[in-house]
């Protein structure tokens, strides 16, 4: 193993350790759900890694999401995902995930908290938040709100709405607005057009929206976030609209998520959740140009 893997890995640990540190502060309780699992959520551009009849999870989400209808109110998990077909310099088949939830927590307020635990932990791990990244200065302390349609008039020139009909949607965000996010400093995109919802709930003061932001640094997407949707009905409906895109696109049928809707229905509290890449977080904390770099 070269000096720099070596570096980089022992770097991960105490990345690791600080996170870990941080959560067990703040009160939440470390779970483990399993990853073989029965039923993903039907995810329109994820697609699930098969394991003899079931699936190798592409997020514990759902699971923890049970765990906070029975009861538990922080929670946070850190462990292994999968989804196939997935290689590049920012991705593999194989990553590592931080989920973490939290009772009465609203959506931009575990914003705010997943930035004092990056910035606590580069305090910690690197002695300072100011770094560079692929020789850009970035501050880890330091954090913006952007809309989503905000982004799309800055940087695509056009609203969400209008990208979003003419399809374009997903084209610009990977080529116009992403690469802009994040620059010096931790961007949280937020506020996602209604038919981007996947499991946040609509924001109570403009359905037009939902309750959901992603987390950028130096244009690498890092969290995806969620003020979640408790409406067992509305969350079926969604479920039965993305099995249908799947089949559509001759992606794996799903079986029905029956514990998960079971836990909808005893009534799942007001609550955000949160899900990280701590591949990428890595990546960042090293200086890494790919996750191979970072990945034992």
């Amino acid at each position: 193993m070269d000096a720099e893997k070596l570096r980089n890995l022992k770097l991960r640990s105490e990345l690791f350790r600080a996170i870990r540190a941080f959560f067990y502060d703040a009160g939440y309780i470390e779970v483990e759900t399993p990853v073989k699992i029965h039923a993903p959520a039907p995810e329109e551009y994820i697609e699930s890694v098969r394991a003899e009849g079931d699936f190798l999870r592409t997020s514990p989400e759902l699971a923890m999401k049970v765990l906070l209808a029975d009861g538990m109110e922080k929670i946070f998990q850190i462990g292994a995902c999968f989804r196939a077909n997935e290689f590049g310099r920012k991705h593999r088949e194989e990553f590592t995930m931080l989920e973490f939830y939290c009772r009465g927590m609203a959506y931009r307020e575990q914003a705010v908290f997943t930035a004092d635990f990056v910035r606590r932990a580069a305090e910690q791990v690197l002695g300072s938040t100011r770094i560079e990244y692929g020789g850009n200065p970035v501050d880890l302390g330091s954090y913006e709100f952007v809309t989503v349609d905000e982004a799309f008039r800055r940087h695509a020139g056009c609203t969400a709405a209008e990208a979003d009909a003419a399809d374009r949607f997903d084209e610009l965000m990977v080529t116009k607005i992403e690469p802009e996010l994040g620059r010096g400093k931790l961007t949280f995109l937020c506020d996602y057009p209604a038919n981007r919802a996947s499991l946040a709930q609509l924001k109570a003061s403009n359905p037009a929206v939902a309750e959901r932001w992603e987390l950028y640094i130096e244009g690498i997407e890092l969290a995806n976030a969620f003020g979640e949707l408790t409406d067992a009905a509305e969350q079926k409906a969604r479920f039965r609209a993305a099995l249908k895109f799947r089949a559509e696109a001759g992606m794996h049928a799903y079986p029905e998520p029956v514990e998960f809707f079971a836990a909808l229905e005893r009534g799942l509290p007001a609550s955000s959740g949160c899900a990280m890449g701590l591949d990428r977080l890595a990546m960042i904390f090293c200086d890494a140009d790919d996750i191979s770099k970072v990945r034992a």
